[in-house]
């Protein structure tokens, strides 16, 4: 009996575990809320919501003042650690911004110009200025040799320009810096419900998103980006709670932000996870993702869901994929973040419209799944081929991958999964290990709510492209009629 009431919590749990992490995908597809002006409104302060980490890794924080006569000043933050608490050095960049026409590679985005007038450093310690001169020492050009002469003692506060327009000196190469982001822009305008239950209606929100940060040291400064990164929002309009968002936009270059401490918290994976928005990658790849951990025995599910808009409502194709990965470990490069290999093993791809059916149906035979059989909307298999050469896919193979969770304000539980490659790429050799992160997953279901696929309640009903009956969601009073048959039967 106590086996067949154990059995009937599971069915209800899973019954109810699918709905939230499907509700969520859902809701990403509702986006009527999500407005995105074009040309963008830039005039205002925008600052970073939290500790932010670019490939390297650099950890930092932003706060960008944008005018209505087309100057600006942006600050950037650098630190030492990946919660923001121990800044290394400051940079004052101040130039314009002209923006140009509506991006014909990124829909939604808007293409811009920009000119640097001057960049400014402040160093927050004696090892800040020594490390930063000797880069810009070594590797600078011939107006920049002496930069800052040896065993030059740290003055608190001093700011050292390190480009200039009107001298025709620039010393940044040596530090990786590089305004491209200013590039692409967009803006998006949301309402986020009021979170105090005597409180009723809504608040705004304005997040800027600015372009991409190449993943290759070498190619970044050279880089014209294609997709964004993680998001800043409007000093006067950010979600609330957001501590940060208040101690940055306060924050000046001789007094950095110090964010608040927060407690490291261990690697726990199992469970279910899903985007938190419509999410963009370089070469214009729109999509939300979906994934599905099972600690007690390292597989993984994961489900891509393509489209071609940035609201996420035009669906291309999806791919379902699967495998197991191994234990972590803490990496030795980027503190905070985890260190694992991800085993993909199978994979599935239903094309969602015409133009993807006409492409897979036009690739190679035995490249991709059955040749010529493809249809919108009816699944294959592309084991049997190893993956799918037209969409980039190769089976089997490992990925390795760098992992780390958190707790946001309202104390829920973040995945952040290391950023993909900017050449496209698959990162399936340890020097090729992300030293960043993509947007943050949240979890829909712990572990004790896992819903997994080998399991297969999913599709019972739909055909495959062989012709086989597949599995649907069930609802859950059929779910707890079978497990009161069980009880009975007990």
């Amino acid at each position: 009996m106590v086996r067949c009431w154990w059995l009937a919590g599971l069915l209800v749990a899973c019954a109810a575990a699918e709905p939230r992490c499907r509700q969520q995908l859902l809701h990403l597809q509702d986006s009527a809320g999500i407005a995105a002006r074009l040309p963008p409104r830039l005039e205002g302060r925008w600052v970073s919501t939290g500790c932010e980490v670019r490939p390297g890794p650099e950890f930092l924080t932003r706060s960008y003042l944008f005018y209505a006569n087309r100057l600006f000043k942006a600050l950037q933050f650098y630190y030492w650690d990946p919660s923001c608490r121990d800044p290394s050095y400051s940079l004052v960049i101040k130039g314009k911004l002209r923006l140009r026409q509506a991006s014909w590679i990124t829909r939604g985005a808007t293409e811009a110009d920009y000119h640097l007038h001057k960049v400014g450093i402040v160093f927050h310690s004696q090892k800040a200025m020594r490390e930063v001169a000797s880069w810009i020492n070594q590797t600078s050009g011939e107006g920049c040799s002496g930069f800052l002469p040896p065993g030059r003692s740290w003055a608190p506060g001093a700011l050292y320009e390190v480009l200039s327009a009107k001298t025709e000196r620039d010393c940044t190469a040596a530090l990786g810096f590089a305004m491209h982001e200013l590039s692409l822009v967009r803006v998006e305008r949301h309402y986020q419900p009021l979170l105090q239950p005597q409180q009723s209606g809504s608040q705004l929100v304005e997040e800027l998103y600015l372009g991409d940060i190449h993943t290759d040291w070498g190619e970044r400064l050279h880089y014209r980006p294609t997709g964004y990164q993680r998001p800043m929002q409007s000093a006067l309009h950010h979600v609330h709670p957001c501590p940060a968002c208040g101690i940055i936009s306060r924050a000046d270059e001789h007094h950095p932000p110090i964010l608040p401490a927060r407690a490291a918290l261990p690697m726990q994976l199992s469970g279910s996870w899903v985007s938190t928005h419509c999410e963009v990658r370089p070469a214009v790849l729109f999509l939300t993702r979906y994934f599905t951990f099972h600690g007690n025995n390292h597989t993984w599910e994961g489900h891509y869901y393509h489209y071609s808009d940035p609201l996420c409502r035009q669906p291309t194709f999806t791919i379902y994929a699967s495998g197991h990965y191994t234990q972590g470990i803490p990496s030795s490069k980027v503190r905070g973040g985890t260190e694992l290999a991800f085993k993909v093993t199978q994979a599935r791809v239903t094309p969602m419209d015409q133009v993807t059916v006409v492409m897979l149906n036009s690739s190679e035979a035995g490249s991709c799944g059955l040749a010529g059989s493809w249809s919108a909307g009816v699944e294959q298999d592309i084991t049997p081929t190893n993956g799918c050469l037209a969409l980039g896919i190769k089976l089997p193979h490992t990925e390795y991958e760098l992992f780390k969770t958190e707790q946001d304000t309202q104390e829920r539980s973040l995945l952040y999964i290391g950023e993909r490659p900017t050449d496209g790429s698959s990162p399936d050799s340890p020097d090729k290990r992300p030293t960043s992160y993509q947007a943050p997953l949240i979890q829909c279901a712990a572990a004790s709510q896992e819903f997994s696929n080998y399991i297969s309640l999913k599709y019972v009903g739909r055909k495959d492209a062989n012709g086989n009956e597949a599995l649907k969601s069930l609802p859950v009073a059929f779910l707890l009629f079978i497990a009161l048959l069980f009880l009975r039967w007990d």
